[in-house]
């Protein structure tokens, strides 16, 4: 498996606000244009840019006075950003600091034009943007320039039925539409086909415990070309690799 010793791109200071610092950070990702890290440094309120040239110690500030949380870049390097303070999604040009809304931005709600607390967020190639609304249960796509979004998976209020989610979190929708949710309070993770009505466990779903088969919290999720899912599993400290070709 060659080097099992993680190292340290960012932060490594202990947590606080200087710029060789991060506080909470709570997702991150690759702009591969500029070789750097931009993350979303949420207690401190700002998305940061590491470069991930070795010897660099501290980040520079894109957007500040943002409680962000998930992150999510499309093929034009537009940031999408969502705010759980004000419980909407942003797009932003890399140097700008407003963005546009894109999702949400109607308060707090459970309307088709709100959100509640959303977390991760993923946009396809046509710059639609899919985010987990943590919570209400639900996992919503706002398709480019909508004024209200679609329930795609969940919205039957919590619970752990096949038609429902409890606080989804980590989010990624593949090239036919599906879409795979870590549905964090049931401890599985979902992959809901494009357009059901209903959703497939694929991992997880045998109660929360640290067998190979159980989470304790699944929060992100990442997908590689080779088919395999990553799972961060928050509560038992680690992090889960399945194949589900």
């Amino acid at each position: 498996m060659g080097d099992r010793n993680g190292q340290v791109v960012a932060g490594g200071n202990g947590y606080g606000n200087r710029l060789g610092q991060l506080n909470w950070p709570t997702d991150v990702l690759i702009d591969k244009e500029t070789d750097s890290l931009i993350i979303s440094d949420r207690e401190n309120r700002r998305d940061v840019r590491w470069s991930r040239r070795s010897g660099t110690t501290q980040g520079e500030i894109l957007i500040d006075n943002i409680l962000c949380f998930g992150l999510a870049m499309d093929d034009q390097r537009y940031l999408y950003i969502s705010e759980v303070e004000k419980h909407e999604v942003r797009r932003y040009q890399i140097g700008d600091k407003n963005g546009t809304i894109v999702a949400g931005g109607n308060g707090k709600g459970a309307d088709l034009n709100q959100l509640n607390f959303p977390t991760f967020v993923f946009v396809d190639q046509q710059q639609t943007v899919y985010v987990s609304d943590y919570g209400n249960h639900r996992v919503m796509k706002w398709n480019k320039g909508a004024k209200e979004g679609i329930a795609v998976a969940g919205g039957q209020g919590q619970g752990n039925a096949l038609t429902q989610l409890s606080h989804p979190s980590g989010l990624f929708v593949d090239t036919l539409g599906a879409i795979y949710a870590a549905d964090s309070e049931n401890n599985r993770v979902m992959r809901w086909p494009k357009g059901a009505k209903q959703g497939t466990v694929i991992v997880g779903g045998n109660g929360y415990g640290e067998g190979a088969n159980q989470f304790n919290g699944p929060w992100g999720l990442s997908v590689d070309q080779h088919g395999n899912l990553y799972v961060v599993d928050k509560n038992n400290h680690r992090v889960q690799r399945f194949s589900i070709e």
